[in-house]
């Protein structure tokens, strides 16, 4: 029950709590454990998983104490706060684990990028090619871009010749993904393997 103070009108006005501006926030720095727990009753989970019922809080800290372990709010936002018995530090642990893991299963698509210019001589051209295919032979995409300087934008047929060309020599190896297209002073297409 949060305390009161009386209003300039004689009523009851709650007091209001300031918020916690550090910088993450409470909710981003785990869940509240032992005696961070401030609320005079919450519903208890023991270290085996059974339902012990709704006690008061320093009968439940004293309960995790007995057993050598620690009282963790699970549910903050339940009425009352369901808490459980548990190992702390084994839990972050495998809190961790689970991350890692999921994380070793997502697939990240990585685009590297090739630049060339309409005046691109042909061993230069050849060195761009090499490295799109040395891309997408690591399962990367690749997006060329043809680069204008100035007037060298009214010559779209020799961008579009350049990507073309890029297409044809790549074909055994690359697909297009994303067709060639002008996008103010560049043109660009998205190649990856087949």
């Amino acid at each position: 029950m949060p305390r009161a103070r009386l209003a300039e009108n004689g009523g009851a006005e709650p007091i209001r709590r300031r918020f916690d501006e550090r910088p993450g926030g409470p909710e981003q720095r785990g869940p509240r454990v032992n005696e961070r727990i401030r609320i005079p009753q919450i519903r208890v989970i023991g270290a085996e998983g059974e339902q012990l019922g709704i006690l008061y809080t320093e009968e439940a800290l004293q309960m995790a104490k007995d057993h050598g372990l620690d009282l963790v709010e699970v549910a903050p936002e339940a009425r009352p706060p369901v808490c459980k018995i548990m190992d702390y530090g084994k839990y972050k642990y495998e809190i961790k684990q689970k991350k890692k893991q999921s994380a070793k299963k997502q697939h990240k698509v990585v685009t590297k990028e090739v630049r060339i210019r309409p005046k691109t001589g042909e061993h230069d051209f050849m060195v761009k090619l090499k490295r799109a295919r040395q891309f997408l032979a690591k399962d990367y995409k690749v997006q060329v871009n043809v680069l204008f300087r100035g007037r060298e934008r009214a010559h779209g047929d020799i961008a579009k010749g350049h990507l073309e060309r890029m297409l044809k020599e790549l074909e055994d190896i690359a697909k297009v993904e994303q067709p060639p297209k002008s996008e103010g002073y560049r043109m660009m297409m998205v190649l990856a393997k087949k």
